[in-house]
């Protein structure tokens, strides 16, 4: 069984390890995992290669997510409503289904320290990753969701994808308190805080930010000072997201906890 993880760059992909820790659960001995860098110019000729190859699989990440929901020829539900495909399945006649496992990754995780019902949530940006997310924080049930982001009319065009019940905001224009706030933006990536009143924080809010790394991202030490109740990143997001793939692969559901804390000592 042949899978791979195709992106550019991609030699930071932890994929192979989490993935080959998940096999190895199930002890699928036939089981193989690889990064693939594809030419910027040249992913579709990539993937038709690998698939050639007897490719049953592959996880895409950026800059190749929205270019892999051109090329599927069936989408899932969760893909569609993404734009955005980072899980394909590769049909025994060749045929791509295109996947996107983000929003259950992080719904997987949240779940772990909270429930969504009946909360109100926050979702900072409204890019990519947001969109990814949005339709799976619905599916919780929320007692409200509003999209933030610098440019308002990014959130208010997310925002119709969701129905009436999803309100719009510009950052600065954030009023009230939220019981979950989610950093969808990559702020953090580039060592920013978000320019987001103290005041949106409830007194037991969690934060999350779905970017990870060693130490405490911008986003969680905004959050944290205040007065944040738990602040998590998205580490946990990664492995069920990847956790997700290999279901759609294999229907075999894999136990996340272990390879968890080896990755969380390893940062």
């Amino acid at each position: 069984m042949k899978y791979l993880v195709i992106g550019h760059p991609i030699a930071h992909s932890k994929s192979p390890q989490i993935h080959q820790a998940f096999a190895a659960q199930f002890k699928l001995a036939d089981f193989s995992y690889e990064r693939g860098l594809a030419p910027l110019e040249g992913f579709a000729d990539f993937v038709a290669d690998f698939v050639a190859r007897g490719g049953r699989g592959a996880n895409i990440t950026v800059p190749f997510k929205e270019e892999a929901f051109r090329l599927c020829s069936e989408l899932t539900e969760r893909a569609a409503a993404a734009e955005a495909v980072n899980t394909i399945k590769i049909g025994a006649n060749g045929v791509l289904l295109g996947d996107n496992t983000d929003g259950a990754g992080l719904v997987s995780d949240l779940l772990r320290h909270t429930s969504l019902a009946n909360k109100r949530i926050l979702l900072l940006g409204a890019g990519g990753a947001a969109r990814g997310v949005l339709l799976p924080l619905l599916a919780e049930g929320p007692l409200s969701l509003t999209i933030a982001n610098r440019t308002l009319a990014r959130a208010e065009q997310l925002a119709l994808r969701g129905g009436i019940m999803i309100k719009a905001s510009a950052f600065d224009a954030l009023a009230g308190e939220f019981d979950v706030i989610i950093n969808a933006t990559s702020a953090s990536l580039a060592g920013l805080a978000l320019p987001v009143p103290a005041t949106i924080f409830a007194e037991k809010c969690l934060a999350y930010d779905m970017m990870y790394g060693k130490g405490e991202t911008p986003f969680l030490a905004q959050a944290q000072q205040a007065g944040a109740a738990q602040c998590i990143d998205g580490l946990g997001m990664l492995l069920g997201q990847a956790a997700e793939a290999f279901y759609v692969w294999t229907g075999l559901r894999a136990d996340i906890e272990p390879v968890l804390a080896e990755m969380r000592v390893a940062l």
